[in-house]
């Protein structure tokens, strides 16, 4: 075997114990999740003396894959990341949390809430973000004021954010970080025709940084700008960054439907897993922001959830995820004309690949 066949063999047996330790872990995590969620139900139901107010989810209508076939999906994925990687579209990835202690800490903060969020699912409680800030602070929407997910403190906590990432990859069994990073690919195909240097970038709705840190700790050049609505979020993403790329990044709190960017100045922006949380009229509002700011011959890199139709297969899946979690516009996303959205703003779609549950798409403001 020669010198450079060894070193693809070892990269690749290294990403594969890694990705399988992950998926190991982060599914352990959701069987003890679940159980946890059961044992909760199962007192709430003896309290009360009656069916939990939060009613269990129809049966999907549409496909919905079983365990064996969601594993293969899942493994699917990691193969297209390494392709990806050894593509030289990004760079091994080095692990988003940290070290291992701080990892074994972040488990212990995700199990000790897990009966909190629990609770608001087997009673239906999604509205306490609301309650607690009736007093509605400054610039924050009321479709926002919400437990997405029934979620702690929905996004306006430092601890929340804190363990969102954690949250999320144990929903997707560790699948999260690699299905966000197939975002790097149109960023990488756009950046090599480009100086980095001089490209205005921002990832709007970045939340903990979960595509600017990996797209600045892939091009060592470009500088980004994270925009999001919640100042805990934003302050998290800033620690949370890789100490090089710390002085490329900056940050600024406001709504995806208002961005702080003048007409016709940015090159190319990005938005992951917003869509589906947003109201439909607000939708159309962002995509007309995007198309605003964007420069002629800008693009939109946009990241989200599956639409139904998408992969067939994952349809009956897609159906059940907003009975299981607090996600009041999730449904309407699933059939909405994403491309008509986006045509009507003034943006065509170049590109539109699939990766396990996310859709990745590319939108392009005419010259």
């Amino acid at each position: 075997m020669s010198e450079t066949a060894l070193s693809t063999w070892t990269r690749r047996a290294r990403y594969a114990a890694r990705q399988g330790a992950r998926v190991t872990w982060f599914a352990a995590h959701g069987e003890l999740a679940q159980a946890i969620t059961r044992r909760v139900s199962r007192r709430h139901r003896t309290e009360k003396a009656e069916a939990p107010s939060h009613a269990a989810p129809r049966k999907p209508r549409g496909n919905t894959p079983d365990q064996r076939r969601l594993f293969a999906q899942i493994a699917d994925l990691f193969r297209r990341d390494l392709a990806n990687i050894e593509a030289g579209h990004y760079p091994v990835p080095d692990g988003e949390f940290g070290s291992p202690l701080r990892f074994l800490d972040l488990s212990r903060r995700f199990l000790r809430d897990v009966p909190e969020v629990a609770r608001r699912r087997v009673t239906g409680a999604h509205q306490e973000v609301f309650e607690a800030t009736r007093e509605a602070p400054k610039g924050l929407p009321r479709y926002y004021r919400q437990n997405f997910h029934y979620q702690t403190d929905g996004w306006l906590s430092r601890d929340s954010a804190r363990i969102y990432d954690f949250q999320v990859e144990v929903l997707f069994k560790g699948a999260t970080a690699a299905m966000r990073r197939q975002a790097l690919v149109p960023l990488s195909q756009l950046l090599r025709q480009r100086d980095q240097r001089h490209v205005a970038y921002a990832d709007i709705a970045c939340g903990t940084g979960g595509l600017l840190a990996p797209a600045l700790g892939a091009f060592p050049r470009l500088r980004g700008l994270g925009v999001d609505l919640s100042h805990p979020y934003l302050q998290h993403a800033r620690t949370a960054l890789p100490k090089r790329a710390r002085g490329r990044a900056s940050f600024v709190t406001a709504p995806a439907e208002a961005l702080p960017f003048a007409n016709d100045s940015l090159d190319v922006a990005s938005c992951v897993y917003l869509f589906h949380e947003l109201p439909p009229k607000i939708r159309r509002a962002v995509a007309g922001e995007f198309a605003r700011v964007l420069k002629p011959g800008g693009r939109l890199i946009f990241a989200d959830s599956l639409q139904a139709g998408d992969l067939p297969e994952n349809d009956g899946l897609l159906e059940l995820f907003p009975a299981l979690f607090h996600e009041p516009y999730y449904a309407g996303y699933l059939t909405d004309d994403l491309d008509g959205v986006f045509a009507a703003a003034g943006l065509r779609r170049r590109d539109l690949t699939c990766a396990f549950l996310t859709r990745i798409a590319v939108y392009e403001k005419p010259a």
